[in-house]
């Protein structure tokens, strides 16, 4: 077996590993810690000029903001959850333009904004 892809499986089966045992926070956490990665790969690919590779994983960034989004709990959350789904829809308008434009300055700007939120998230203790 390739190495690289005896490495890829097993980092598959970690992660889902981790899915299956997280809890609904650090499943939120894993989405935004993903997301963040995403962006910074879209932005290595972008300073390569790779471009096809640039517009997957801003592709995987843009599925994973989807997936926050969807977690959240209007209901719940009321206002707050209101507020996050604007920004999570004003990152996904951003990475849309920084794919098109092609422009590293705006993935720098989408991943202060996610990160700002993940370091509020990750501040949250849950008792159980």
């Amino acid at each position: 077996m390739n190495p690289m892809n005896a490495l890829r499986q097993y980092r598959n089966v970690n992660a889902h590993s981790q899915m299956a045992d997280a809890t609904p926070h650090q499943l939120i956490q894993m989405l935004m810690a993903g997301g963040l990665s995403r962006i910074a790969q879209a932005k290595g690919t972008m300073q390569r000029g790779q471009l096809a590779e640039k517009g997957i994983m801003i592709a995987k960034a843009l599925s994973i903001l989807g997936g926050l989004r969807e977690a959240l709990d209007f209901e719940k959350g009321g206002e707050l959850a209101q507020q996050y789904a604007s920004l999570y829809d004003y990152m996904v308008r951003r990475l849309n333009e920084a794919n098109r434009s092609n422009d590293s300055e705006i993935l720098d700007e989408v991943s202060a904004l996610l990160l700002t939120l993940k370091e509020g998230w990750d501040a949250i203790t849950i008792t159980e």
